[in-house]
């Protein structure tokens, strides 16, 4: 136990791959708490009032928000073309995080940031065991 403890090897075990599978569906779930209402407002039929931090416009900035917070965020909780679903969000949350809520208390960007960090920690670990990433590699090297 202390061996494992004081370890600085990457886990590569059953309850790491499980623990990534976990991850990987609860904060995906939780992006699609916060993209379902922007869905909606996208598909009302209302003028759409969004931010636009980059000057894109209203509706384009909402169409990718959507993008990011919605449909990538089912490609993580598959593990499909999970690395490159993380690209949209990262930026989202970099946004969000730096540009939208910028001059805010830490408070405020807290949850920007919590996402941001894990996104990029899953960027970097990679999806895991449990993925439709991990079959389809499976497949290509045999």
């Amino acid at each position: 136990m202390i061996k494992y403890l004081f370890s600085t090897k990457p886990a590569q075990n059953l309850i790491s791959n499980i623990w990534l599978l976990l991850l990987r569906i609860s904060i995906g779930a939780a992006m699609l708490t916060h993209a379902l209402p922007k869905l909606n407002l996208l598909f009302s039929g209302n003028e759409i009032m969004f931010i636009d931090p980059l000057g894109i416009g209203m509706t384009t900035s909402l169409i990718l928000v959507v993008f990011a917070e919605f449909f990538c965020s089912i490609l993580l909780i598959t593990g499909f073309t999970t690395r490159l679903a993380l690209i949209p969000l990262i930026f989202t949350m970099f946004i969000a995080a730096f540009v939208f809520h910028g001059s805010d208390p830490f408070a405020v960007k807290e949850l920007s940031l919590m996402y941001l960090l894990i996104y990029i920690t899953i960027f970097i670990t990679g999806p895991g065991k449990y993925s439709i990433d991990n079959l389809i590699s499976k497949r290509t090297i045999s």
